[in-house]
């Protein structure tokens, strides 16, 4: 079952700037950056109240990030839902139909579990679920 938005994830071109425009209007700092190398992403996480962004921008060409960026520019690129069993989730979902880009869980940014939901299947949103790794 899933708890909660855990974040919205956003594509950016630089993340020095992105960094400035967020602290400025959220009026916190990050609390975290982080590579994720499987990748190619370096991440940045903000928290207000119980909301979090994710800020990403690619470290090398190839990575799912800089693919985005050139297709569609800086904004929006997923919504995270948090979740208390990842592989529940998985069988759910695929009994309901949904098509997921990595069936088997990878460790993502942030100490979580993560897979992606194709988005094709979910209205054009990239849908990512995290479990909170322990």
């Amino acid at each position: 079952m899933v708890n909660k938005i855990e974040h919205i994830g956003i594509a950016v071109k630089n993340m020095d700037d992105a960094n400035v425009l967020f602290e400025k209007m959220l009026g916190v700092p990050s609390y975290k950056m982080e590579a994720v190398e499987s990748e190619g992403v370096l991440t940045s996480f903000f928290q207000t109240g119980n909301n979090k962004i994710e800020l990403l921008v690619a470290t090398n060409p190839e990575s799912p990030i800089a693919k985005f960026l050139e297709k569609k520019g800086e904004g929006i690129h997923h919504i995270a839902f948090d979740v208390d069993d990842i592989e529940a989730e998985i069988v759910r979902l695929k009994n309901e139909g949904f098509v997921l880009i990595n069936e088997i869980p990878k460790k993502g940014a942030d100490n979580k579990l993560v897979v992606f939901l194709h988005p094709k299947n979910t209205n054009g949103v990239l849908v990512e679920l995290c479990q909170e790794i322990k």
